[in-house]
């Protein structure tokens, strides 16, 4: 069978690319066409692929706003190369302002969608709740509350688990030696705290600085900042400049956390991903002031991190503010350290979580379920 996959973020590429593996182990006559990066073009060949998605990443309304004429260039543009490729199913990958268009435009033709990690419509814009409902065949949930909450909007999601657990299961096979880890990156055998402060320019120069302004509060602790390779180093370097025990890795998330004792991460994914991996954490996200005072009017939950929202409790740590009260965070890192009050009813918090994402495995189960429900 044919599959056009959609995914226009890092992570919709790295979950794409294991979903497509798994649809080729259950249909190995599958053809695909994707607008994605790297990782699916490992699968299906960069000759598959339509768009990357750094071309397609456009955030705020700012940006989306002076790429109109792009935006709606690239979504023509797939509409033909769908209609060229003539899928059985088209599989979106979140990614919801772009991808819900582009359902809407295949429902019209009479085209197959199945929707893989549902937009986060629970959180914000429940108004796509009708559109889902409209112009998607089939919805995957990687999140356990979400069953209830599409159920209760009239649609019956699928859920099989969360491919992060399979990422972190990925890495564990292949992470070094601690040693190893800090000869290589030039670390002092101390104690370390990783920083995540997210994967966007805006996000970084947001966070970080409340990151380091709480490294200097701990002089004999190692704080290694995660960047990514994909935004330019002086970005991160210019906050961490002069400050001894603040040291900046790329591309070595996981490593990092595994070898941490602690983070401070922003909201997202990490947030999740730091607590499957069994780190202690407190979530620090800088907002404008206007959104601090505005955010119960807007935001549909009231939590950010996505380890409270699925437990249905703040069993991380929230600061979500305009200014940091540095010596609260101080306090509430201190906790999560070993020997800290909170650091172990924290684990045991994480380990009630790890039973509610499920096993590994998840993105073969999605996989499967897809073919099966194709031929079906």
């Amino acid at each position: 069978m044919k599959y056009y996959v959609i995914a226009g973020e890092p992570s919709g590429d790295l979950h794409g690319s294991k979903l497509m593996r798994g649809i080729s182990l259950e249909d190995p006559e599958a053809k695909f066409r994707f607008s994605g990066g790297d990782r699916m073009a490992e699968v299906a060949g960069r000759e598959a692929m339509l768009y990357h998605y750094k071309e397609m990443s456009f955030f705020g309304f700012v940006q989306v706003a002076k790429n109109l004429r792009t935006i709606f260039s690239q979504m023509d543009n797939v509409k033909a190369d769908i209609e060229c490729f003539s899928p059985d199913v088209i599989i979106l990958i979140d990614y919801p302002a772009f991808n819900l268009r582009i359902a809407k435009w295949a429902k019209s033709r009479g085209i197959k969608v199945y929707y893989y990690i549902a937009p986060k419509v629970w959180a914000w814009k429940e108004r796509r709740v009708k559109s889902i409902r409209q112009y998607v065949d089939k919805l995957y949930t990687i999140f356990p509350f979400e069953t209830e909450y599409f159920r209760g909007h009239g649609i019956e999601p699928t859920f099989c688990g969360n491919p992060l657990v399979d990422d972190i299961a990925e890495c564990r096979t292949k992470l070094p030696e601690r040693e190893e880890y800090l000869r290589e990156l030039g670390i002092e055998d101390r104690a370390i705290v990783a920083l995540l402060a997210g994967s966007r320019v805006s996000e970084i120069n947001a966070n970080l600085p409340d990151m380091v302004a709480i490294a200097r509060r701990f002089p004999d602790v190692q704080f290694v900042v995660t960047a990514v390779s994909w935004v330019d180093g002086a970005v991160y370097s210019k906050h961490v400049e002069g400050i001894e025990n603040v040291k900046v890795v790329v591309d070595r998330t996981q490593q990092t956390l595994a070898m941490a004792e602690a983070a401070i991460v922003t909201s997202g994914t990490a947030t999740l991903e730091t607590a499957l991996m069994g780190i202690p954490e407190i979530v620090m996200y800088h907002v404008p002031w206007l959104y601090e005072k505005l955010k119960p009017y807007f935001l549909r939950i009231p939590y950010i991190s996505l380890v409270n929202i699925n437990l249905g409790r703040e069993a991380v740590r929230e600061m979500v503010c305009a200014k940091l009260d540095i010596a609260e965070a101080e306090r509430e890192l201190r906790s999560i350290l070993p020997g800290g009050t909170e650091r172990e009813r924290m684990l045991r918090d994480f380990n009630e979580l790890r039973e509610m994402i499920g096993a590994e495995g998840a993105s073969h189960r999605f996989a499967k379920d897809i073919v099966n429900s194709l031929r079906g």
